[in-house]
């Protein structure tokens, strides 16, 4: 779900991915690293006027290839399962 939310979208925040997923903060920081690991997503940290983190995130070439081939994938399975 995240790589879909920012395969439509140039880069997301923290705070926008969180409430679009449901996933608590913890979770959603998990799931960021896992996808950072694989070279996916690109995390920058930053600060508004000075002192307010802000965590942007998004997609590298790798993550939109990724997209791509399971949106592919999954048409090629059902299409086979539904004919």
């Amino acid at each position: 779900m995240i790589l879909a939310l920012l395969h439509v979208v140039e880069r997301a925040d923290f705070t926008f991915l969180m409430n679009q997923t449901g996933l608590t903060r913890g979770n959603l920081s998990t799931h960021l690293d896992k996808l950072a690991e694989e070279g996916y997503i690109e995390v920058t940290k930053t600060f508004e006027n000075g002192k307010i983190p802000r965590t942007l995130v998004g997609l590298t070439e790798a993550g939109r290839l990724a997209v791509r081939t399971y949106r592919e994938n999954m048409r090629q399975v059902i299409d086979e399962l539904l004919g």
